[in-house]
């Protein structure tokens, strides 16, 4: 992202000068990266290669290379500038191909598994698998692409399955795909290690390399330990690339950690200002949320509900929306509605627990409670389903059952909104 010859110098100052003994992100830093920001050299190359293909296509006769890469490079700038129309257009092409070719060319639909999983069309991902697999895969690619596949739809059993056969190879993807698969299972440590393995198995490829670190980041917040994610997120942005997921991740830990409210809105606004994603929206509700300001917070809901419900990103935000729905917004209608998309487009145990909350805060406590039995006790959670869970336990008198899922929810207070945190130490004081 930005030239960062500069941003060495606010790396180090990051380091030495923070304001508090507490404190891990140096306003300095955030002032070094905000007003120094030049556009990256990546995405220029990549400009040139999206017109590169896009002159050598024929629209009339569409062929296998050129639209590949083509459609490869909209992926690029989509990771690169959030804009969810490149997305679009990339599976737009794979479709056309694809049909030219009769369904007979293993490309494309590879390709069509993979940004179907991107959309949260995850049942389409699984019935463009299966069409793969018939055309012919190579073992690696079916195993892969299994395991992605499985993962989202909760198959779990198929998941570890496809990681075993995975593991002979122990390459970054294998290693990038435990990772996921541990922290789904509450193996933190286990989870890092291996996404820190595969960092190192990045053969050099920047992106694989950004992505792997941004994801340790997210890992070490998960597990508390925000000084360590705090140089993940830096050794991302010092690759030269500044990647706004870290930008992301910096202001979080300057609000949670810091107590920095206004540093963490300048990061959340810098990334809204060249990202179209709704992401730093998200977090700018959090902002006001830790404020106490509950206009701000209800105005900033309302902007985010705006940007997510575009029909382009379909599912992809339904969860930060049953949050808000059934928090600042009050509107539980709303959220049921989407919790049973969402168990329409993969039934695990985390959108189960979304259908159980919601179906609380819509005043259906005994079939809630149903639901809790038949397909959430006993699975690994995140924060935020342990937090709905504990609400839904002490609906039904369940205090004994409330104070275990709070104190659980409360070791991952790092991932839930301030107001959260907030609730949750009063409630075990």
């Amino acid at each position: 992202m930005p030239r960062f010859s500069s941003l060495f110098f606010g790396a180090s100052l990051l380091i030495t000068s923070c304001n508090h003994p507490d404190s891990l992100i140096n306003p300095l830093f955030a002032d070094s990266l905000i007003t120094r920001y030049t556009i990256p050299a990546v995405a220029i190359a990549n400009n040139a290669e999206l017109e590169f293909w896009k002159k050598r296509m024929n629209p009339h006769a569409p062929g296998l290379v050129n639209e590949a890469r083509y459609a490869s490079a909209l992926i690029n700038r989509f990771q690169q500038w959030g804009d969810i129309r490149d997305v679009k257009e990339a599976d737009s092409i794979m479709r056309k191909v694809d049909t030219s070719f009769n369904h007979k060319e293993g490309g494309p639909v590879r390709n069509l598994v993979t940004y179907s999983i991107m959309q949260h069309r995850f049942k389409q991902a699984d019935d463009y698998l299966q069409v793969a697999k018939q055309i012919g895969l190579r073992n690696y690619e079916s195993q892969s692409l299994s395991f992605d596949v499985d993962f989202e739809l909760g198959r779990n059993n198929n998941a570890y399955n496809d990681l075993k056969f995975l593991k002979s190879t122990g390459d970054f993807g294998y290693y990038f795909r435990r990772s996921r698969f541990d922290h789904l299972n509450g193996t933190l440590d286990s989870a890092i290690s291996a996404m820190l393995k595969a960092a190192a198995l990045s053969e050099n490829i920047a992106l694989l390399k950004q992505v792997a670190l941004s994801n340790t980041g997210d890992l070490y917040i998960h597990a508390g330990k925000l000084r360590e994610a705090r140089d993940k997120y830096i050794e991302c942005i010092r690759m030269g690339r500044a990647d706004f997921h870290s930008v992301i991740g910096l202001g979080w830990i300057a609000l949670i950690n810091d107590g920095n409210d206004s540093l963490a809105e300048r990061l959340f606004l810098f990334v809204l200002s060249h990202n179209k994603l709704p992401d730093a929206l998200f977090k700018l509700v959090q902002i006001s949320d830790a404020r106490g300001d509950t206009i701000s917070q209800k105005s900033r809901a309302r902007e985010f509900e705006a940007a997510a419900t575009n029909t382009l990103y379909e599912k992809m935000y339904n969860k930060y929306l049953i949050e808000l729905y059934t928090g600042i917004l009050h509107e539980p209608d709303k959220a049921l509605i989407l919790s049973r998309e969402e168990l329409d487009n993969r039934a695990t145990p985390q959108t189960y627990a979304w259908y159980c909350w919601c179906l609380l805060v819509n005043n259906q406590k005994e079939e809630a409670y149903k639901v809790f039995q038949q397909h959430v006790s006993g699975k690994p959670l995140e924060g935020l389903e342990l937090f709905w869970m504990g609400k839904l336990m002490l609906s039904l008198g369940k205090g004994y059952n409330a104070q275990s899922f709070f104190k659980a929810a409360y070791k991952n207070k790092y991932d839930l909104s301030p107001g959260i945190v907030k609730e949750l130490e009063k409630g075990m004081e």
